[in-house]
Formats: structure tokens, C-alpha cells, sequence
């Protein structure tokens, strides 16, 4: 049987991500089995002179290899949250405890005090947090109207919606639209 190792990166949020990952691995000499969301799986065990070198590679290009567990661990959170925030179908029968503690497979309470003793957040602040991000991102693009977004980011209405988003950046999407998408935050600065 091959041996593999699995690396966990920071920052990683998109698919462009992705593909920036695989290929610095590549580049590395490394044979990637996968590479997803703040996780990669590479053929063999990377010495420790290698590791060392994808760390200053990936650093380059605004990466962080984690070796530390529990950092493993929010980041796995954080990776989990964008997913479903971004690319999964939501659901309103599953709730965000049920699909973290699925997706890692741990007991939500541990996830939820070990994120807030390091993120200084709570996990739902960090979710609400994500889902305003990308209601600005959808009100910035004009293609959908509010009560498109609210049903599509599963807002059980359009006041709701609203309501949370005043909460998080302190003005009302209508405000937001006005100053044309001006304050939107990196989704790895959340």
C-alpha cells in the first residue's frame, strides 16, 4: 500500500485556490491525489526539509501549511462553513451543528468552544458573518433582487435578511447597493 500524507492549509476559499495549491505541489516535485478546501493529499511522506519548502512556497503566494491540531481543526470549521455558505445546497432540515458535526466528524460542542477560545468568535457569528459576505457579494453583481437572495441563502425572509445584515456591517443592503459593493471583506479576513 502507498503511503500518503495529508497536508492542511490556511486561506484556501475558492477553487482558484485550489489550483494554486496543486500546482505550487506539482512545481514541488510533490504527486497530488487530491486537493480540495483547505486540504491537500500527496503520494509518499515529504521529509521534513520538504515540508519546510512548501511552507515558504505556499506562505509565497498567501497559504499557510498547519501542523498544530487544533488549528487543523478551525480551519477544517472554517473550510466547512465557506462550502456550505458558497457551493452546498442549503437545507433548512439541516442545522449548521448537524452538517459541522457530519462534515468533521467530532461532537459540536468541543468544535464550538474550541473555535471561539481561538477565533474570538463564535462559530454562528463566523457563519452569519460568511452568509452577509456573500449577500453582498450577489447584491454587488445586480443579478438577483433581495428576495431572490433571501430564498436563495435560505433567509426565512427578506426582513430577516435584512435585519442581519444591518447587524453585521451596520447599514441596510439598499445602502450597500448605493455605495456600489465598495465594503466587501476578503473571505479569509473573516
Amino acid at each position: 500500500m502507498t503511503k500518503e500524507t495529508t497536508l492542511y492549509i490556511k486561506n484556501m476559499v475558492c477553487d482558484r485556490c485550489v489550483m494554486a495549491v496543486d500546482h505550487t505541489l506539482r512545481q514541488m516535485g510533490q504527486s497530488p491525489l487530491s486537493v480540495e478546501l483547505g486540504k491537500a493529499v500527496v503520494e509518499g511522506e515529504l521529509s521534513d526539509a520538504q515540508r519546510e519548502a512548501l511552507r515558504e512556497q505556499l506562505r509565497k503566494i498567501g497559504f499557510e501549511l498547519l501542523d498544530d491540531r487544533r488549528q487543523r481543526t478551525i480551519e477544517q470549521i472554517k473550510t466547512a462553513v465557506i462550502k456550505l455558505v458558497r457551493y452546498e445546497h442549503h437545507s433548512e432540515s439541516l442545522t449548521l451543528s448537524e452538517y459541522l458535526r457530519s462534515e468533521l466528524h467530532q461532537d459540536y460542542s468541543s468544535l464550538s468552544k474550541l473555535f471561539s477560545e481561538y477565533a474570538s468568535k463564535t462559530i454562528e457569528r463566523y457563519y452569519m458573518e460568511q452568509r452577509i459576505e456573500r449577500v453582498k457579494e450577489l447584491l454587488t453583481y445586480d443579478e438577483l433582487t433581495l428576495s431572490q437572495i433571501a430564498m436563495d441563502m435560505n433567509y426565512s425572509s427578506v426582513a430577516y435578511l435584512s435585519s442581519q445584515f444591518k447587524t453585521v456591517t451596520g447599514m441596510t443592503p439598499s445602502q450597500f447597493k448605493q455605495l456600489h459593493g465598495q465594503k466587501r471583506k476578503k473571505i479569509d479576513e473573516i
